[in-house]
């Protein structure tokens, strides 16, 4: 008996989760993705462009590896 109310039953730690905590977690799903569209659209923009001038190229270089690491990031 005792072992039984020391694991609970069914309680928050047992993978319960309120519709309050899913429509959160939903919310910051979705703002993640949107995020990862919009920096993923970014890069898609900055590869597309062709420059032979080399502080543009070194600019367009700096620019991609930041949106880079910001898409790491949210992995």
């Amino acid at each position: 008996m005792a072992n039984a109310l020391e694991h609970g039953d069914g309680g928050l730690g047992e993978g319960f989760v309120s519709e309050e905590d899913r429509r959160t977690a939903e919310i910051h799903r979705a703002a993640k993705a949107r995020q990862r569209q919009s920096l993923n659209l970014q890069r898609e923009n900055i590869l597309s462009q062709r420059t032979s001038h080399p502080a543009r190229r070194a600019a367009l270089e700096a620019a991609l590896k930041q949106i880079e690491a910001q898409i790491a990031a949210l992995s």
